[in-house]
């Protein structure tokens, strides 16, 4: 064999019927239409996995936390810090489910039909069902409102909370049990005590607190249970103009604990 018929051959070899590169050239690709639906499958179970696993998107209902989060702000919210015995700690923001009597009817239900009602479903849609508010008192706390500048005070600390909370007028931090004469606790264990930052206008904690005289209030239903905390509010989403990292505040750090 010449040195010309081994060039050939090797050239045969190379792009013959049998070669690699001729089962690349006849692989056939999927149709638009089947790639388009594979992708939208892919996306969809990685939303479900996301949202199952470590973070879920919420928007805020109501004005009960002014002024740091507005109505219609996109929040998320992370579910990590929770994990293998993490609990929600003071100062936390966080979205809970609602106990059973905390909302009405129409924002429990949320988007359940059509398009948005899969959506929502799936974690790709905000869900209604659920509140957000901030973590006064954990299991063992006594909260108490309020000292001569009233101020909450948790466990006999007075807290300093003008860099978050709204007063809208009112005379204290706890104005919505229509006094600023009260105590909660000590907080049962597995439960939290939370109220909004806009504290004049907040259907939290303080306003499911029974008082002496009442008859159909629920003992304890001040309370709500740890079970039911999706996670902790970490950013501020959208609108784009004031998306901002969602902390906890100083105010908590020098609280003692529960005696």
């Amino acid at each position: 064999m010449t040195t010309e018929d081994r060039d050939t051959a090797a050239v045969a070899s190379a792009d013959g019927p049998g070669s690699r590169s001729s089962h690349v050239q006849g692989k056939k690709h999927l149709p638009v239409w089947q790639e388009t639906l594979l992708l939208l499958v892919i996306a969809v179970v990685l939303a479900v996995a996301i949202k199952a696993l470590f973070l879920q998107a919420f928007y805020i209902p109501s004005e009960s936390m002014e002024p740091g989060l507005v109505k219609n702000d996109r929040i998320l919210v992370q579910k990590v810090s929770y994990w293998l015995g993490g609990t929600p700690q003071r100062g936390d923001v966080v979205v809970f489910e609602d106990p059973g009597d905390w909302l009405g009817p129409e924002e429990s239900s949320g988007a359940t039909h059509g398009l948005t009602g899969l959506m929502a479903r799936i974690g790709l849609y905000p869900s209604g069902g659920h509140l957000v508010k901030r973590v006064i008192g954990v299991a063992g706390d006594t909260i108490t409102c309020c000292d001569p500048k009233g101020r909450i005070s948790v466990n006999g600390h007075a807290l300093d909370e003008t860099a978050y909370a709204k007063l809208d007028g009112a005379k204290c931090y706890g104005p919505m049990t229509d006094t600023c004469n009260w105590s909660a606790g000590p907080v049962p264990a597995g439960h939290i005590f939370v109220m909004g930052d806009n504290r004049s206008h907040s259907a939290d904690s303080t306003v499911r607190m029974c008082d002496p005289d009442a008859t159909d209030c629920v003992d304890g239903d001040e309370y709500v249970s740890t079970d039911l905390v999706v996670g902790k509010v970490f950013v501020l989403l959208w609108p784009r103009d004031r998306f901002h990292w969602v902390h906890r505040p100083d105010a908590f750090a020098d609280v003692p604990d529960a005696s």
